[in-house]
């Protein structure tokens, strides 16, 4: 019985082709599927006539991987309107005030505030400030209550120093009454300079800081 020349097995690695290229491969490829097609129908031998069996089934494999460049194309058109609007969005935010998950702020004019927000009421709260490097510079003692709130440093280190203005970061510990820990997140504060998408993503610039929009918690006009 005759049989097709296997033109998909053949010519299938157009799958591996990007963009419009495996497009028109797959469409170059089909026509000549179909050329072969014609030919052995046109010159069959009626006592060995052709496999329609095999002959459907590369149609159907071919119809398959076409649609499937299809659907990748209409993806990666979807993709880019999102980062085309995630890109606008985060564009609006220049200039304006944002709260957002982290540890930094910046010392500027004698004074650096963090927004902090406390499980329960503590007994002792220890607050370690540390400058762009990593090296602790000061250390504070405070107590805070249960909620949001804000910690204040005056700059100073622990000789009592003015620290130069720049970026520093906290870390606290906290303890209750009976001598548990209480959480204490921080978050950064500050206001929208630019936006960055380098990375593909946009990302808003407080400082030197890099906060996904995901991150954020709170907008407001200054």
């Amino acid at each position: 019985m005759a049989t097709i020349p296997n033109t998909f097995s053949a010519l299938g690695s157009s799958q591996s082709t990007s963009g419009g290229s495996a497009s028109k491969e797959i469409a170059g490829n089909f026509q000549d599927f179909l050329l072969l097609l014609t030919t052995q129908l046109k010159n069959q031998s009626p006592l060995d006539p052709l496999d329609t069996n095999q002959f459907t089934q590369q149609l159907v494999q071919f119809a398959g991987v076409e649609q499937q460049l299809k659907s990748n194309d209409t993806l990666s058109s979807i993709l880019t309107a999102m980062q085309s609007t995630s890109t606008s969005t985060a564009a609006s935010y220049v200039g304006m005030k944002v709260t957002a998950d982290g540890s930094t702020a910046s010392l500027a004019g004698g004074a650096a505030t963090w927004p902090v927000s406390a499980a329960k009421d503590t007994k002792r709260a220890t607050v370690t400030i540390f400058d762009a490097n990593g090296g602790a510079v000061a250390t504070k003692s405070v107590m805070f209550k249960a909620g949001a709130q804000t910690f204040t440093w005056d700059g100073k280190d622990a000789s009592g120093s003015m620290q130069p203005d720049g970026e520093y970061s906290i870390a606290v510990t906290a303890q209750d009454a009976t001598g548990q820990s209480v959480l204490v997140s921080t978050e950064l504060s500050g206001t929208v300079s630019a936006v960055d998408v380098s990375s593909g993503a946009p990302v808003l610039m407080v400082g030197s800081s890099a906060i996904p929009l995901a991150k954020v918690k709170t907008i407001a006009y200054q």
